[in-house]
């Protein structure tokens, strides 16, 4: 149990009541240690004062407590009730803290966290990032607090274009560049196709009669879609391990789905949710557009594949998050909405974001208006972090000037994307992500690796939380012990910018303490204590940060 959870136990055992209430870290040090508006909810529901019922409250709380959990309680504002722990209290939790040791509030529930979801024969660009970032992040939350997650990669790998592009390749294709750079090589041979259609418009049919081959199980066009398919994966598979993705569980595409299509519609048909609207088959939803499952020439949707991969996930998950843009909001709701009509027994969650835009607040892209390839993307940043770290620590080796370069540059990108809530956009400043002083990736990084310096001179260190006595200290041990609260506060709301600001201020506040208050130069016993307090500190730091998906070198 955590300390939050524990004083929150205690509010409603002293209190019996059952309505819900807030109890969270004040965001300012001068308002406790926890405040809860349960004096603002009891006052609304009884029709009483606020502040009335917050001093009646704190009056119930002290005399239940009598001083062995909260050091004080005071009513605050129009009916805020703070609390400040007793110092004995956070020592004895600290003596018992373990970062790695978090919370089994899953209880081993499944969910499906479906994100990244490139398309075959595509590079993967910078419109791909904030899934992949997001999602792989979320997994690892949802995977520290006891959820089984199977992470699923929802793969764009069918529809009419592959009769273009498997067309092309027939007609221009080389087999030496599909193996040496297969993505880059099919998008040159697509965007060569839907060129020169403009000036043959017979290309446009030879298009439709190689996916109408493709469909019909055609061996030459399947064989090729086949490798194209699977060219792609390997380059995606590239991309991911570049940027530390931990792998997929399942990757299927819109292809798997295709032969459930027919018993789709007939289930929809049968149960009378799709009906006939000019030719077309349709579902009538509530306070929604309809959703087209079926054009009138009996061609199925991308929507009607979503419902075919619903089921097929419903019975592996009671839950699923589709880690996709604000701009797909719309094709959740009517997805949810068909999903309850047909009682399928899982639960939906759209986990939705913003753009990528660059310093000017402009969507990324080349001179030409195209989005940029994530690998460029990448090696930029890679290449930015060199140069920081070639002049911070000049006399390192070529090979670990590359690998904390790499650690940098990911983790910059990475956490420039997860500080931010994730509905809003998020701006590319280079200068920002990659300054070691502001509040960057890089930063905590240099945090972690200054703890690591302080750790690797120390010595012995000793669990003597009595020791700690700076308000610096008795701060530093309650954002530790905050650490399990945040975490499931992130898969709560389903937000990493809780674990990304929280790191942050706990990374300020350790700077600020070896600024002013002597580490290794202290007394015996305070060196020792106030070294295991650098200990546990930088553990959160890089349990934090793994959970970011960003890697802790140990030096800089």
């Amino acid at each position: 149990m955590t300390i939050q959870h524990r004083v929150k136990e205690f509010i409603q055992a002293v209190t019996l009541n059952t309505v819900d209430f807030k109890l969270e870290v004040p965001t300012q040090a001068s308002f406790g240690h926890y405040s809860t508006n349960l004096a603002l909810v009891l006052a609304k529901k009884e029709g009483k004062s606020s502040l009335e019922v917050a001093k009646e409250l704190v009056d119930k709380l002290e005399k239940a407590d009598d001083g062995k959990l909260f050091k004080k309680i005071e009513v605050a504002g129009p009916g805020f009730v703070n609390f400040w722990l007793n110092p004995e209290v956070l020592a004895t939790e600290f003596k018992k803290f373990n970062p790695e040791k978090l919370p089994k509030s899953g209880n081993k529930e499944k969910v499906i966290i479906e994100f990244s979801s490139p398309n075959i024969a595509k590079p993967m660009h910078v419109g791909h990032l904030r899934s992949t970032i997001i999602g792989d992040s979320l997994a690892r939350i949802y995977e520290a607090l006891n959820f089984r997650v199977i992470r699923w990669n929802y793969l764009g790998d069918w529809g009419t274009q592959f009769g273009k592009l498997i067309a092309a390749y027939k007609k221009w294709g080389s087999e030496e560049s599909l193996e040496k750079d297969p993505i880059n090589h099919l998008l040159q041979l697509y965007v060569r196709f839907t060129k020169e259609i403009e000036g043959d418009k017979d290309l446009e049919q030879l298009g439709r009669d190689e996916f109408k081959k493709l469909e019909d199980g055609n061996k030459e066009n399947r064989k090729l879609w086949k490798k194209f398919r699977q060219l792609s994966l390997r380059e995606f598979a590239k991309t991911y391990s570049n940027l530390g993705i931990k792998k997929f569980k399942i990757e299927k595409g819109e292809s798997d789905y295709q032969k459930n299509l027919p018993g789709v519609v007939k289930e929809l048909k049968e149960k009378n949710i799709a009906k006939k609207s000019e030719g077309a088959l349709i579902i009538e939803l509530k306070d929604l557009p309809p959703a087209l499952i079926q054009k009138s020439d009996g061609a199925s949707l991308y929507f009607t594949r979503e419902i075919a991969a619903l089921e097929d996930r419903s019975a592996q998950a009671q839950k699923i998050f589709y880690v996709v843009g604000n701009e797909q909001s719309l094709h959740f709701q009517q997805l949810q909405a068909v999903s309850e009509l047909i009682k399928l027994p899982i639960k939906i969650e759209h986990i939705k974001y913003g753009l990528v835009l660059n310093e000017e607040g402009k969507k990324i892209s080349t001179r030409k208006g195209e989005a940029i390839q994530l690998s460029e993307l990448l090696d930029k940043a890679v290449e930015k972090a060199k140069i920081i770290v070639s002049k911070k620590n000049p006399s390192l080796k070529e090979d670990q000037i590359n690998s904390i370069a790499n650690a940098v540059g990911i983790g910059a990108i990475k956490f420039n994307d997860l500080k931010e809530n994730r509905v809003s956009d998020i701006r590319f400043d280079w200068d920002k992500m990659l300054d070691i002083n502001g509040d960057s990736g890089p930063y905590l990084q240099y945090t972690y690796a200054r703890l690591n310096s302080i750790l690797q001179k120390g010595g012995k260190q000793a669990n003597n939380a009595e020791e700690l006595k700076e308000n610096m200290e008795i701060s530093i041990v309650k954002k530790l012990l905050d650490f399990p609260d945040v975490v499931m506060l992130c898969q709560e709301s389903n937000l990493t910018s809780h674990l990304a600001k929280h790191l942050l201020d706990l990374a300020h506040t350790l700077n600020s303490y070896y600024e002013s208050v002597p580490v290794l130069s202290a007394p015996k016993d305070k060196k020792s204590a106030r070294l295991y307090l650098v200990k546990k500190a930088n553990q959160v730091l890089e349990a934090g940060l793994c959970l970011l998906g960003i890697d802790t070198p140990g030096q800089i």
